[in-house]
């Protein structure tokens, strides 16, 4: 049997498939409910062959191909979720409700759509099982374990043996980004909150003020950061939240600090737990206060195995070209709730560069208010996830 080469016929769906994202990029919706996007998405695979479920604590898809002839499972993802931000870009599509997809995912959705139809029309010499994942929450709380909880991986019948996911970025446009082993961070969540005891502002010597070791902290667990990590195994560590008292008279009875932290191996994050402990508990017990301590690991470190990520270079390079390929040399800082699929099962995660020719990005890039994606490179994403599936299968 001939392997089909599926780039030609995704040309066909472009102008479906841009509709698609246009639709959902007006409407942006943020979390684990995303009734009007989970909409769109049932209303698009409408007429294909597929077995679908929708989640029952999220607004997930769940859509079974089976093909026609017997094999094993492939699962492809594309994450649904916006994000909470006020979209800055001159477009007709641009979205008004205080939402923006901001990272693309609009353009995923639209690709896995594609994906589906594409492999649909050959499901006569499909030798296998593809399931598509349409993921709410990606940005957060998170989506993917709840839908592995409510069985995602068992939609097949036998969990699958491959996984793959294609992230648009600020990339040049059409390159696909791959790295064998770690790619993307964990994402780890701290708060602090110190406890002490209010009074006047003239006369903090009659309370227990919780605001200056906040302050301390601020800077020391930076410089720790610094201090206690291999500059090799690099750890990022962002305060980005502070409260105090909310009036400049008041010594407040408690103030604190939220932080987000990105580690690349299980031993710096273990690591790290223990170093914020030690830091927090020692500068709010030098000032007579007690300290909360509340660290989330929020996504572990995605991890893409090497056979699959080997696998789909050989493929990519096969039906793009070799010159599409961008080896990434380094791991991204962000994180990605894949990561908990590719726990489970062998896969790659990898990035397609989506900037519109000619422009320039420069200090622009996913999560801006004014970033842009080309939604030409549908074409590419739908027929090389298509395409990562099919070979996989024989």
């Amino acid at each position: 049997m001939v392997t089909p080469d599926f780039r030609d016929d995704a040309q066909a769906l472009v102008p479906d498939l841009v509709d698609l994202r246009r639709s959902i990029h007006r409407e942006p919706e943020v979390g684990l409910d995303l009734p009007r996007t989970q909409a769109k998405v049932l209303d698009a695979l409408d007429g294909l062959d597929l077995e679908i479920t929708t989640g029952t604590g999220l607004s997930s898809v769940t859509a079974v191909l089976r093909g026609a002839k017997p094999g094993p499972s492939v699962l492809l993802r594309g994450d649904m979720d916006a994000l909470p931000i006020e979209e800055d870009v001159d477009i007709d599509f641009a979205a008004t409700n205080g939402n923006m997809h901001a990272c693309g995912h609009d353009l995923h959705v639209a690709g896995l759509v594609g994906a589906a139809r594409l492999l649909s029309a050959h499901r006569a010499d499909l030798a296998g099982n593809v399931i598509f994942m349409f993921q709410p929450g990606e940005e957060s709380p998170g989506g993917a374990k709840p839908m592995i909880d409510e069985g995602l991986l068992a939609a097949a019948g036998d969990p699958p043996v491959a996984a793959y996911a294609i992230h648009v970025t600020t990339a040049p446009y059409g390159a696909f980004l791959l790295k064998p082993g770690t790619i993307m961070s964990s994402r780890s969540e701290l708060q602090v909150t110190l406890r002490g005891k209010g009074a006047h502002g003239s006369r903090p010597h009659l309370g227990v003020d919780p605001v200056a070791p906040v302050a301390e902290i601020v800077t020391a667990l930076n410089t720790m950061v610094t201090k206690s990590f291999d500059v090799l195994d690099p750890v990022v560590l962002s305060v980005t939240q502070l409260s105090g008292s909310r009036a400049a008279n008041v010594i407040p009875e408690s103030a604190g600090l939220g932080a987000s932290i990105r580690t690349l191996s299980e031993d710096s994050l273990v690591l790290i737990q223990e170093r914020v402990r030690e830091v927090v508990e020692g500068i709010a017990a030098a000032h007579r206060c007690t300290a909360d301590i509340d660290f989330t690991v929020d996504y572990p470190v995605t991890v893409n195995d090497e056979e699959e990520t080997q696998f789909a270079s050989s493929v990519l390079e096969q039906r793009f070209g070799a010159d599409r390929l961008v080896p990434m040399t380094d791991p991204r800082m962000g994180s990605e709730d894949f990561s908990f699929v590719l726990n489970a099962v062998p896969g790659t995660f990898l990035f397609l560069g989506a900037t519109p020719e000619g422009m320039d990005t420069t200090g622009i890039a996913n999560h801006s208010p004014r970033v842009q994606f080309d939604d030409r490179v549908l074409s590419d994403q739908s027929a090389a996830l298509a395409q990562l599936a099919w070979e996989r299968l024989q």
